[in-house]
């Protein structure tokens, strides 16, 4: 490998994205407990999903991604986990905090993005909290929106939702 340590994007051009292995699901379920253990308390939801990634998530037509960063291994998750007929929620996002600041979430957002599109979903949204900052500033970089509607309809699925936000796009086409 070149050496890229002068470059300006040497720390993201060492991530690279990858789909969903059985042998990867146990990062699934480690990086989001650690996530989620650091800033809340595992729900019922949380524990249902992880338990089941397989079954309710990949079984049931959604995506699984993983970033890999070169040095460091999988730092990086989130999942695409299908709610209805072409509706699905962005959820179970979370890097890793030794891997914070190496991109790892715009390597995850553009690929979700991408697959989306490709997917013909027309309905891509996400529940967060408004203590996840530096995640709420990505999902609005990438064309999330504020959304009352979502709030309603899918907001009680966790104690800590206070935030839904629907993907519009960023001049594109909606979802």
């Amino acid at each position: 490998m070149h050496d890229t340590t002068n470059s300006p994007h040497s720390a993201e051009s060492l991530v690279a994205i990858q789909p969903y292995s059985r042998e990867l699901l146990p990062w699934f379920v480690a990086i989001n407990q650690e996530w989620i253990g650091a800033m809340f308390e595992l729900e019922d939801t949380d524990r249902k999903v992880l338990q089941n990634a397989e079954e309710l998530i990949i079984n049931n037509g959604g995506r699984i991604f993983f970033a890999s960063h070169a040095e460091r291994g999988v730092v990086g998750t989130c999942a695409l986990l299908k709610k209805g007929e072409r509706t699905y929620e962005l959820t179970k996002m979370g890097v890793t905090e030794k891997a914070r600041g190496l991109k790892a979430g715009d390597a995850l957002m553009t690929e979700v993005i991408r697959v989306a599109e490709e997917m013909g979903i027309e309905n891509l949204f996400l529940l967060t909290n408004k203590i996840c900052e530096a995640a709420i500033h990505l999902y609005y970089k990438y064309g999330f929106v504020d959304d009352a509607e979502i709030m309603q309809k899918y907001g009680p699925l966790y104690q800590r939702c206070n935030v839904a936000m629907r993907y519009r796009g960023n001049g594109r086409r909606n979802l």
